[in-house]
């Protein structure tokens, strides 16, 4: 049976799988497809293309933007973009300057509660893409808190003690230099946004598509939004969002699309 993963993570941001390890992993339990969807970088494909043609599994360009819209945080997957699109690059390297900044300024705060972390034990960690999760890392392994959930419950989540917004990126340029790109936008787990005025406002915009199969969310809560899907007639994708060992309560391919579904989406696949 045809299984794809349109949402998974490699070392490029903050999964534990190198992106060839990933490709192999999925051939391995049986997927048939993949798209790797780091956060805020396309890095993962120098090395996952040549791999997937290797082990002969279909690979579908994918990203995972942050984004602002009404105040709200929402990401937002592209697909089936070019892969030397200059918007894409442009859109990566504003993130990585983001995203350095932010680290900065959250281990600044994380020094005033005497938890000094140096910003060179943070690259130490030698991913493409560093940001909160690698923070929380090193809170656990000095000492500061007992899990990475407990650094984010306390410390570094959205609206604790050390925790820095930074630079943002609104929804509707994301979706402008995606399409400029010639991919696809999708919500991306839609099930976990919260706002419902803000909600209704966010898919007025010019989505191709829905996350409608998310990790391990029952039937019964995808069933709002594949009907939302379905009245816009908008695209349908799925996956696990895969992190490796990080998120080892999710497995890959625990949340898929059939073979009809990816090359929906997927009009130009890597390979």
């Amino acid at each position: 049976m045809f299984r794809a993963d349109l949402h998974c993570h490699t070392t490029c941001s903050d999964g534990t799988m190198t992106p060839s390890q990933l490709i192999r992993h999925a051939k391995a339990i049986g997927l048939s497809g993949l798209s790797i969807t780091d956060h805020d970088t396309i890095d993962a494909y120098a090395e996952a293309v040549p791999v997937a043609r290797e082990v002969d599994i279909l690979l579908g360009s994918g990203v995972e933007f942050s984004c602002i819209f009404l105040g709200m945080n929402v990401h937002v997957l592209g697909y089936d973009f070019l892969l030397n699109s200059p918007a894409i690059e442009k859109l990566c390297k504003r993130h990585a300057h983001r995203r350095t900044m932010r680290n900065k300024a959250i281990l600044e705060n994380l020094q005033r509660l005497s938890m000094p972390i140096m910003e060179e034990e943070l690259l130490a960690m030698g991913e493409h893409t560093l940001g909160r999760p690698h923070i929380a890392l090193l809170m656990v392994k000095k000492g500061y808190v007992a899990s990475i959930k407990e650094a984010f419950n306390l410390y570094i989540g959205d609206g604790k003690p050390c925790y820095v917004p930074g630079e943002t990126v609104s929804v509707e340029e994301t979706l402008d230099i995606i399409h400029q790109a010639e991919g696809k936008a999708f919500i991306a787990h839609p099930h976990l946004l919260v706002h419902n005025n803000k909600i209704k406002e966010l898919l007025k915009l010019p989505f191709d598509g829905l996350e409608c199969h998310y990790a391990k969310f029952p039937p019964d809560q995808e069933k709002r939004w594949l009907k939302i899907a379905r009245e816009k007639k908008w695209l349908i994708s799925g996956g696990s969002d895969f992190h490796g060992s990080v998120k080892d309560y999710i497995a890959l391919g625990c949340s898929w699309v059939n073979e009809e579904s990816f090359h929906q989406i997927f009009k130009h696949a890597l390979y």
